[in-house]
């Protein structure tokens, strides 16, 4: 049969839909009723959208929120005010290209990736309503693309951001060290985690931080520091996922879903040890860039620790930050590479590099190609038969 096929999480949202969550993220008034209606037609467009392009396992879109990981402030309490987010080093060693992304962004209307909130009070799991709508969208949503006839997914999952990312892009202002607002994060986060799973969706946890946040926070400081930094953090999700069937949980990891130079990256050499002890089921992994590309040749290195059994890897063979299309025999290709090294066809999944909306209001493939690109994929992925 051929391979299965998913993505890594957010899809492209309707303009005003992105408009409404700049403003919001603002602390402007919006319009609720019109505001919820939008999120809610999305949410069915999306995933009617997936499902005619052929995917797999399939999800919402991330539809009903403003980004990956700062949607928390409306879940968690203890966010506020503003982080001064550092840029990427990879970016700064080029003031060209600085120059070069600012005049091409000046004027977007968008929710910030460098200014997301802050932690400035204790972190707890504060309310359960939105995560709980969102599921229920998203539901109503399946059932509707089932009364229209279209066909059933293999499986469906959630995103739900690491305690990681939300630690190392929202500044501690209240814990006394980051050990423990990283604890607390993890903690408060736990609750979503097993809601999603008991929902009968697969979760993914979006974990950025493990990759990227060596050329962010860690850009100057000594690799051993970065790979304690990715130490705890698989921790502390171990800690909020005990007790979930590994087989239902996947973990992303990408060096940031931006056109940047990248030449700062972490090797997934030095990372990759780390990450198989965290106690998922499956990583999710871009290997389409070009920064990237050859590190499926590690793939052979899956096994975690004593007793773990061989992590699945969703390979990413569309990239998501060019308007190229791939072609067919391009993914699967790449797909073919990863199965040889792998060796087990039940083991591997096309996907994509990341997501195409991880902001609302920010993305660097249009909307019609992003959608291309998944169907390419999908084409790809059926000529590679297990």
């Amino acid at each position: 049969m051929p391979m299965l096929t998913t993505h890594t999480g957010s899809l492209p949202r309707p303009p005003e839909l992105d408009r409404l969550f700049a403003a919001r993220s603002r602390g402007e008034a919006v319009d609720e009723d019109r505001f919820s209606a939008l999120i809610a037609s999305a949410t069915a467009s999306v995933v009617a959208a997936q499902l005619e392009a052929g995917i797999d396992v399939v999800d919402n879109g991330e539809a009903p929120r403003e980004s990956f990981f700062t949607y928390v402030r409306e879940r968690l309490s203890g966010f506020s005010g503003a982080t001064e987010r550092p840029i990427m080093a990879d970016r700064l060693a080029f003031p060209s290209y600085v120059a070069l992304k600012r005049a091409q962004t000046t004027g977007q209307d968008r929710v910030s990736a460098l200014r997301p909130p802050a932690c400035c009070a204790a972190v707890a799991h504060r309310d359960p309503v939105p995560l709980h709508d969102e599921l229920d969208g998203f539901a109503a949503a399946l059932a509707a693309a089932a009364a229209a006839g279209a066909r059933t997914p293999q499986a469906t999952f959630v995103t739900s951001a690491s305690p990681g990312i939300v630690a190392a892009a929202m500044d501690n202002r209240f814990y006394p060290d980051d050990g423990a607002y990283l604890d607390a994060v993890a903690e408060a986060l736990a609750p979503e985690y097993r809601r999603i799973v008991e929902a009968g969706h697969l979760l993914q946890i979006d974990a950025p931080d493990l990759a990227m946040e060596r050329h962010t926070r860690y850009a100057d400081r000594p690799l051993a520091d970065f790979q304690r930094f990715v130490a705890q953090v698989v921790a502390a999700i171990n800690r909020s996922v005990a007790g979930l069937p590994r087989e239902r949980l996947r973990l992303h990891v990408c060096w940031g879903n931006y056109d940047g130079p990248h030449h700062l990256d972490v090797a997934l050499a030095d990372i990759l040890p780390l990450l198989v002890e965290a106690e998922v089921g499956w990583l999710v992994l871009p290997f389409a860039n070009p920064r990237h590309a050859h590190e499926y040749r590690l793939l052979d290195r899956l096994e975690g620790g004593a007793g773990s059994p061989a992590m699945g890897i969703v390979a990413g063979v569309v990239e998501t930050t060019h308007n190229y299309v791939e072609h067919p025999e391009v993914v699967a290709d790449r797909l073919r590479r990863v199965l040889d090294v792998v060796g087990d066809a039940s083991r591997v999944q096309a996907g994509t590099d990341c997501g195409f909306a991880t902001f609302a209001g920010y993305g660097d493939v249009a909307a019609e190609v992003a959608w291309e690109k998944l169907r390419s994929m999908v084409a790809g992925a059926a000529l590679v038969q297990d």
